[in-house]
């Protein structure tokens, strides 16, 4: 009897149906000579600080750095019962042998080691690595299973990254949270993100608009413009000039111009487009796309190729001439694919590039959702671009002489629309419309020597734009680039996090307050430009990330040590610890909350502030409180907002209405007053009290 291990409880139905499980059991299935479970995403985790001491439940300066000697692990809170399940199935006396079927990568193994050792497992295993989950790919997969201990060096890269992460994570949040009184979550992906946030926040905020102009010549139906003119009177000098003078059109170039098909898409690219054209958050697009890799519609989603092998070239050729069936923007388009731009065997690692599956064309669109619908659509046609001719246009740059000065004209006409033709009409099925996309310019006929008489001329005010703020299209650019100047060619990963985890980073650094969405952009908050203020370089620079990945990468391929990695980044730890011993007080106050005044007080004049219970006075000398159960209000059945208090300091007095007598329904609807603030309590009375 073989035990499957997949990662996620649909993976596992899956391959249980192709292998002929079909008997469900609780928490896995049976059949055929194999038991499939899985285990619900990362199962098994490296153990939290306090199982190592039960005193860094509290978090101390003095307990810095934290540095397990023996690591633990623990089960994921709630997933107890299938870990349960997974150790039985394990020990089992007729399981003979394990098939690791989690998602083929780095993190993959991971989870999979983790629950195996976890379990005390020690019979042999194997490991499945497909792209798909399409029938074939499954039982070709399982014709072909690997050697497991073959990717130990995997699971050592994966392991040293956990690690790494959890030391620097754990010791840099307690360490700056503890100095600056708020937690302060530090990584060394989600720091150097929130950095480029900042940085690119600060210049457009600071950034100065200066004021240009440049002069348009009508010439002929053709406008053309000049050269910016920082002075006004300059622009009006050339203007006047214009108009008493004849245009020439001294130069008429004319280039033919080629623009290659698209690659296919990898994770990052189709979280960016997807963005860009249909506002999905990144986190979105990878949930869509996981979903519909469940569903065996589409082929692994967490991928950072943009290429296919050779020996996918007649599968994917089955799969275009498919989907110009199904298509119905693809009936009257002619495709001769080609599929040598899409074939690169040197750039497939892990997994090839997003691809529909044969599966999706037995079943179209029908059962998916809307957002199902137009991620499918952006990955076909997609492939279709990417196989299509290239898109060749005629640019045109004409140069016209007058009054002196040289004024340019440049325009474009369309010599073979290409793969731009499949990409226009899938975005017109969508009435999408890509806001980046550039108007073509057509110029009409024009020979050089042409000359134009009083050619009207008029001048524009112009300024300098600042740059665009962040959006997720462009973050996962900028995250997918980062530190690629300090990062080995031969590197396996390059930028900021992977394909597959950018969209987590993003989220984090919302839901801890350090980044909010506006519309479509990504915006720090205060909080966030203090954290990336009071940081040393080396948690906000992309090169400590380049530097782990280039050493990651050499474990992964044996040529590094895991020790030495391990060693390096305890030292770090360490001495990051040393150099923030201690901080200025008005430092340590750096992420206090900015306390909002309702109104003055009445007795002193000093502000009014709310508390959880009361709105109190800010000068302690003063015993002015007024509290949110006081017994007027809760006679009336009335709630002491934070509006009535700002009126009664404001005015004296605020009309409200509430219930004053649940036993006869009557009503209360009166001004009340605030009165009697000198003693020790506040006190109110009625101006008009019954109705």
């Amino acid at each position: 009897m073989k035990l499957v291990i997949a990662e996620k409880p649909s993976v596992g139905a899956a391959i249980a149906a192709v292998l002929g499980a079909n008997k469900k059991r609780s928490g896995y299935f049976e059949g055929s000579g194999y038991l499939v479970s899985w285990c619900i995403g990362h199962l098994i985790s490296l153990a939290d600080a306090a199982t190592y001491n039960e005193q860094y439940r509290k978090w101390k300066y003095d307990d810095l750095p934290i540095v397990p000697q023996d690591w633990q692990f623990t089960v994921a809170s709630g997933k107890e019962q299938q870990f349960s399940v997974l150790k039985d199935l394990m020990h089992r006396s007729d399981v003979s042998e394990i098939v690791n079927a989690c998602d083929s990568g780095r993190e993959g193994e991971l989870i999979f080691r983790f629950v195996y050792e976890q379990a005390n497992c020690k019979k042999p295993f194997s490991r499945l690595w497909i792209s798909s989950m399409e029938e074939s790919a499954i039982r070709e997969g399982f014709s072909n299973l690997k050697d497991g201990r073959s990717y130990d060096n995997l699971y050592q890269s994966a392991l040293c990254r956990a690690k790494a992460d959890w030391l620097v994570g754990i010791n840099a949040t307690r360490l700056f949270s503890i100095l600056y009184h708020k937690t302060l979550n530090v990584g060394r992906v989600q720091t150097p993100t929130l950095t480029m946030l900042v940085n690119r926040d600060y210049a457009i905020s600071s950034f100065k608009k200066e004021k240009y102009h440049v002069v348009r010549l009508d010439v002929g139906g053709v406008a053309a413009l000049s050269e910016r003119q920082d002075d006004e009177a300059a622009a009006r000098h050339m203007k006047a000039a214009c108009e008493k003078s004849q245009a020439v059109c001294t130069s008429l170039k004319k280039e033919k111009k080629t623009v290659a098909p698209p690659k296919l898409f990898d994770l990052t690219a189709l979280q960016r487009e997807a963005n860009r054209l249909y506002g999905f958050t990144a986190k979105q697009t990878l949930d869509y796309a996981q979903a519909l890799y469940e569903k065996r519609l589409l082929t692994y989603p967490r991928t950072d190729s943009k290429y296919i092998t050779s020996d996918m070239q007649d599968s994917t050729k089955e799969l275009i001439t498919g989907l110009c069936s199904l298509l119905p923007f693809m009936r009257d388009v002619k495709l001769q694919a080609d599929l040598t731009r899409i074939c690169d065997n040197s750039k497939v690692t892990d997994h090839h590039a997003i691809l529909p599956t044969a599966e999706f064309l037995k079943n179209g669109f029908a059962p998916l959702a809307e957002s199902e619908k137009k991620l499918m659509t952006l990955v076909c046609a997609k492939l279709l671009c990417a196989v299509a001719a290239p898109y060749t246009y005629e640019a045109v740059t004409a140069v016209f002489t007058c009054g002196g000065y040289p004024f340019t004209a440049k325009g474009r006409t369309t010599l073979c629309e290409g793969w731009r033709e499949i990409e226009r009409l899938s975005r017109a099925v969508a009435e999408e419309q890509d806001e980046d996309a550039e108007p073509e310019a057509v110029l009409p006929p024009l020979t050089e020597g042409q000359t134009f008489d009083n050619p009207a001329a008029e001048i524009s005010e112009r300024y300098t734009q600042p740059p665009k703020a962040f959006t997720e299209d462009t973050l996962l650019s900028a995250m997918e680039s980062a530190g690629k100047e300090e990062t080995p060619e031969d590197a396996e990963r390059k930028g900021l996090g992977t394909t597959a985890t950018r969209a987590g980073i993003i989220e984090k650094l919302i839901s801890a307050g350090f980044a909010e969405r506006k519309g479509k952009k990504l915006i720090p908050t205060k909080d966030g430009y203090n954290l990336v203020a009071i940081l040393p370089e080396s948690l906000t620079s992309p090169q400590l990330t380049a530097e782990w990945e280039t050493r990651l990468t050499g474990i992964a391929k044996g040529s590094d040590s895991p020790a030495d990695f391990m060693r390096g980044i305890e030292e770090m730890t360490a001495g990051l610890v040393k150099t923030y011993s201690a901080i200025s007080e008005d430092k340590a106050k750096l992420f206090t909350p900015q306390r909002e005044a309702i109104g003055t007080c009445p007795r002193c004049g000093a502000a009014v502030y709310e508390g959880k219970k009361n709105f109190y006075c800010s000068d302690r000398a003063c015993s002015f409180v007024m509290w949110k159960n006081d017994r007027f209000f809760e006679q009336r059945k009335k709630t002491f907002t934070k509006a009535i208090a700002a009126a009664l300091l404001k005015d004296g007095k605020v009309k409200i209405k509430g219930m004053y007598s649940t036993k006869t329904g009557k009503t209360f609807d009166g001004v009340v007053l605030l009165a009697d603030t000198g003693g020790k309590y506040v006190n109110f009375r009625v101006e008009q009290n019954r109705k």
